[in-house]
């Protein structure tokens, strides 16, 4: 029955490891645990047909250096993808449409639609869109830990910029109806999503958020707004992030461990290929000598059944966070993601039901949009 679905994810940030020196989406790097979650050969084995591969920017200066270099970077990681799928192309296809996802899955190819994680890169010139949409942009998210030239995130600790969308961000929201791309609300302010939902045109999704009726966190979403989202036609896909699943204590010697071994290596996602093992080796024994609680598939579960009842099962489908700290214990990568299909079956979801969590809701979303951008066009 899973791979018999169209097996979607709306997270993957996989990109981030692209200009890793050695690195290739081809290989299994399975040794290197949640350093590297998503692959092909992890992909077939775990009945992944696909997702949304994100071009992540994080929020940096919001001078006017510090918008160019947004630009710069969201441009960068938008040829990453575009490179990697060229040159595997054997295997892996552009996505544009619900349509090219069947298609593509129906070929035996990972279906590739591309999302950007906060618009920072937009901030210094936001026409830029329209380019990003004629290279395959399909989903786009407002914010991510801080506030944006857009709107306010759920987390900036200096609270509230704009309440909610800026002026900025309400012409963003317009424009992006206009070329057909859905918004997404993740990480964004509980007001943003409110005015997201108002003056969207379309249906919009939560691409990777749980559930705060299970763990009161700023990142998660209340119930009252999972139902306004149902009514609208939205999706929430559900978040895999240990940290949203479950309240974790933080342990300072084992933080200070981390920020310096991070210091001797420098960014995970630059680590050459012959580094790897020494670095693992090193933060393995700091996991070892500071053990931290971690969340486990079953508090996945509970947070994924717990949305599924409150939205019903047209509005609910998965975006674990792949790459970017989502896995639990139990569900370490994606070649565990039949555990997912498996628990819904136990928990008395049918195979029509099983589909539409995993690629049909997304899909139809996928259609709302792009027809209601050819009817205001």
């Amino acid at each position: 029955m899973h791979e018999a679905a169209l097996v979607l994810d709306t997270h993957l940030d996989t990109p981030a490891n692209l200009r890793r020196p050695g690195w290739s989406i081809v290989d299994n790097h399975q040794q290197e645990g949640d350093l590297s979650q998503v692959d092909l050969p992890r992909m077939k084995e775990g009945g992944l047909d696909g997702g949304f591969w994100v071009i992540y920017t994080a929020q940096g200066a919001r001078d006017a250096a510090g918008k160019r270099a947004a630009r710069d970077h969201g441009l960068e990681r938008l040829a990453s993808i575009l490179e990697m799928l060229a040159a595997h192309s054997a295997d892996m296809e552009l996505a544009l449409t619900a349509d090219d996802a069947e298609r593509i899955a129906a070929a035996g190819k990972r279906v590739s639609f591309i999302s950007m994680e906060n618009a920072a890169p937009l901030a210094n010139d936001p026409s830029l869109l329209t380019a990003y949409h004629r290279l395959g942009l399909r989903m786009l998210g407002i914010t991510h830990v801080r506030n944006n030239d857009f709107g306010d995130s759920s987390t900036d600790p200096a609270g509230a910029e704009w309440k909610g969308l800026s002026p900025a961000g309400r012409a963003l929201v317009a424009e992006a109806n206009r070329l057909g791309i859905v918004l997404d609300a993740s990480h964004a302010s509980d007001a943003v999503f409110d005015q997201l939902l108002a003056l969207s045109s379309a249906p919009i999704v939560l691409s990777h958020t749980s559930a705060d009726k299970l763990y009161d966190h700023p990142r998660n979403i209340d119930d009252a707004r999972i139902r306004q989202l149902a009514a609208k036609g939205g999706v929430i896909h559900v978040n895999a992030y240990g940290g949203y699943l479950v309240d974790i204590p933080k342990i300072p010697e084992r933080e200070a461990a981390m920020e310096s071994l991070s210091k001797k290596y420098g960014p995970e996602n630059r680590l050459p290929a012959d580094r790897v093992a020494d670095y693992l080796a090193e933060r393995r024994a700091i996991e070892a000598r500071y053990p931290a609680m971690r969340a486990t598939f079953d508090d996945y579960m509970a947070h994924l059944l717990h949305i599924l009842n409150v939205a019903g099962v047209d509005h609910v489908g998965i975006g674990a966070d792949w790459d970017g700290g989502g896995g639990v214990v139990g569900m370490e990568d994606v070649s565990a993601l039949p555990r997912i299909t498996e628990a819904l079956l136990a928990a008395g979801y049918s195979e029509a039901d099983i589909r539409k969590i995993w690629g049909g809701n997304l899909l139809r979303v996928l259609r709302q949009t792009q027809a209601a951008a050819e009817v205001s066009s």
